[in-house]
This record gives structure tokens, sequence and C-alpha cells, in this order.
């Protein structure tokens, strides 16, 4: 059952294909609202194509899922306005020429241009503003972004902003917006260990609120449910298994008292799904590019679609 804060994460047979192969195929999930879940695979195995896909930016080529008793494909209009992006480079990058407030009343003024009830931009002028000063404030707060500790508070420039810092105002965006589902790419990408740590335990506290939370992740902590992408895992490193036949020989072995059904690429170590825009579906018809089968570090498939996907 729905959260009102939070929605449940359902995939069975979930993948998107592309001109060049299969970006990711057979992910399957079943996750309560207000879940924790980690994307978790190599960089180029599909991780942030899947989470456009989940959260109705990138339209799927076999499988379904369901956000928030949404489903998906056919309502990806409707998940996309419970799920919000947290940072996804080449999405939704924050804009480098701005200051940390600035971009804060950017976001909060597109929320209401496009996501907000009609009747809101009825009201005043300065409750208009007072209601908006208190979103960013809560916003902020959930985040964990103290601006006024930023070197120069609210008028600090986004290129200064260290990393975490700059994850931390990507998610207090997204938060203006109250979605019931936030997802985040590349979460551990230039972090230290210890702020990682502080990263997992912000979407802890995100989750614990009642928000489900998806992240991409190269490794992820032991206390999240992992959905995992890329290559089979050898057999000795995944106990209790049992072979699923749904997507063939590329196919992740999966727990036997897991909820999760873990997904893989096909044998294309590398696909890409072109999406012009958020209605539109990977090519279908798309053949496979031997070229792409030589060279283990070629991304330019995932790089692709996330561009077709940045114009959603």
């Amino acid at each position: 059952m729905d959260s009102p804060h939070g929605a449940a994460v359902k995939a069975e047979d979930f993948g998107v294909k592309g001109p060049r192969g299969w970006v990711f195929r057979g992910i399957g999930i079943d996750a309560a609202p207000g879940s924790l879940i980690a994307v978790e695979g190599p960089s180029g195995s599909g991780r942030t194509c899947l989470l456009l896909a989940l959260t109705g930016r990138m339209k799927p080529t076999e499988g379904h899922a369901e956000i928030g008793r949404h489903r998906l494909p056919k309502k990806m209009a409707a998940v996309r306005r419970i799920a919000a992006l947290g940072p996804v480079p080449g999405v939704n990058d924050l804009d480098q020429a701005l200051t940390v407030a600035e971009q804060l009343r950017e976001g909060a003024l597109l929320q209401r241009r496009y996501d907000g009830p009609v009747r809101a931009l009825l009201r005043p002028r300065g409750e208009r503003r007072a209601s908006t000063a208190a979103r960013i404030d809560a916003a902020l707060a959930a985040a964990g972004l103290d601006v006024a500790a930023l070197p120069k508070g609210p008028r600090t420039s986004v290129r200064d902003l260290e990393r975490l810092e700059s994850v931390r105002l990507s998610v207090a965006i997204a938060l203006l917006g109250s979605p019931r589902l936030l997802a985040l790419d590349d979460l551990d990408l230039k972090l230290s260990d210890a702020e990682r740590a502080e990263a997992w335990d912000l979407l802890r506290s995100l989750a614990a609120r009642g928000t489900t939370v998806l992240a991409v992740c190269s490794e992820a902590p032991s206390d999240v449910t992992v959905l995992r992408t890329g290559p089979a895992a050898e057999p000795a490193e995944v106990p209790a298994v049992e072979p699923d036949p749904a997507a063939g020989s590329g196919l992740v072995p999966r727990p036997t008292d897991s909820k999760v059904t873990w997904g893989a690429q096909a044998a294309t170590p590398h696909g890409s799904a072109d999406s012009e825009d958020s209605e539109e579906s990977a090519d279908p018809d798309g053949t496979h590019d031997p070229a792409a089968a030589h060279d283990p570090h070629d991304t330019k498939g995932d790089d692709d679609a996330l561009a077709e996907a940045g114009r959603a």
C-alpha cells in the first residue's frame, strides 16, 4: 500500500533497448513506500538509464513497472509528477553561474509554475513570497544544507560549492515539490569515505520521513535494498541463488529470500536508449554495434541516452 509521502516501486522483467542493444533488462523489484533503494553497478552498465526509466523519463522497451500505483510505460506523465530528480549529471545540472540563493529561487519558481496548483498563482504576492521562503527553508533543513555556513552565505556561487554541498543543494531543490520518489545519480562520485557516509545518512533521513529514495552508486551500504546492473556476478559471491531465465544468460542470479530481482545487460556490454522526449520509446528495431562489444570502456550509448533524456 502506498504512503501519503512515499511511493511503492515495483518492476517485473523491466528493460530498455536502444539502437546498439540492451541498456538493461530483466530488472525486477518490489519495494515498499519509504524504502531506500541503491542501484549498484559499474559505470556504463545502464544505471542512469534505469533511474530515468523508473522516474518516467525514459520509456521502457519490455516489461512493466508501477511507481505509486502508476503503471509504466502507460502512465509516464503521472510518474513524473510524483518523482523528482536530485543530481543527475547531463540532465538537470546546477547552473554554475548562479548563486545558491538564485538557484533556490529559480527552482521554487519553476516548481510553482509547472508543478504547483493553479490557485497558488492567484495568491497575493506577499503571501506567495512567504510561502516560497518557508518551502525553501524546510527543503534546506531536510537536505542538511546550512546556507549561512557557506563562505559567502546565500550569495556563494554554485561553482564554489564542495561536491557534497552540491548534492545537498540539488536534493533541496528536488524536495521543493514534495516528491514521493526522489532519485539521485552517482551519489558516491568524488566523495571521501566520510562524505559518502554523510550522503547515505542524508538519504536514510529522507526515507525515514516517508519519501522513497532511489540512488545510483558504485558501492551500496549493507542496510539498503540493492538493485544491481551489469554482467552476471560470480556464483560464489551470491549465496543461495536460483537462476532466473527471464533475461537469458545475461541475468544476475538473485537470492531466493530477496524481494529484489537483480537485472543485467544482455551479452552486449554497453548499450543505449534514445528518447526524443519522455513519451517516446527507445528504438525497438535497433541493431547491435559489433564495435561496442570489443571496447569494455565504451559508454557512448549511455551518453547518447542521457543527452536525449535531458530534453524531457
